[in-house]
């Protein structure tokens, strides 16, 4: 997997506003926030996009995601969030490690802005079935 900032974080050789650190997982702030509390958080394990990361790697962000965002919503006060992750550069991934952004949306507004055009699903059933196939 190429180097990646992501990568000298954790080595140690640039340093971070470490939020939480385990054996699997790293989160810390974003030093470009969106908002206040914009957060990162990473697993250890090597991968630029998340069907590339380990069962184990994915179940700790799981489980450490969720406690991370309550604690970002207490200290900052902001009554909502978008917990962001992106695959891919046409997906507009800019660090190719697997991500999240647990981004705090404050009553100012502040915050992750999405346009979101809806489409219309044709044909669920067969391709419901498709991707269950590739389970």
């Amino acid at each position: 997997m190429p180097e990646t900032i992501f990568s000298k974080i954790l080595r140690g050789e640039i340093p971070c506003h470490k939020v939480y650190e385990d054996d699997h997982v790293l989160a810390f702030l974003d030093i470009n926030p969106i908002s206040r509390g914009h957060t990162l958080v990473i697993p250890k394990e090597s991968a630029a996009t998340l069907d590339q990361l380990s069962d184990e790697a994915s179940a700790a962000i799981g489980r450490v995601l969720p406690r991370l965002a309550r604690a970002v919503l207490a200290v900052t006060g902001a009554p909502a969030y978008n917990v962001l992750q992106n695959n891919g550069a046409s997906a507009h991934q800019a660090v190719f490690h697997v991500h999240f952004h647990i981004i705090p949306k404050h009553a100012d507004g502040s915050g992750l802005g999405i346009g979101w055009p809806s489409g219309k699903l044709d044909d669920g059933s067969a391709l419901a079935a498709q991707i269950a196939g590739k389970l």
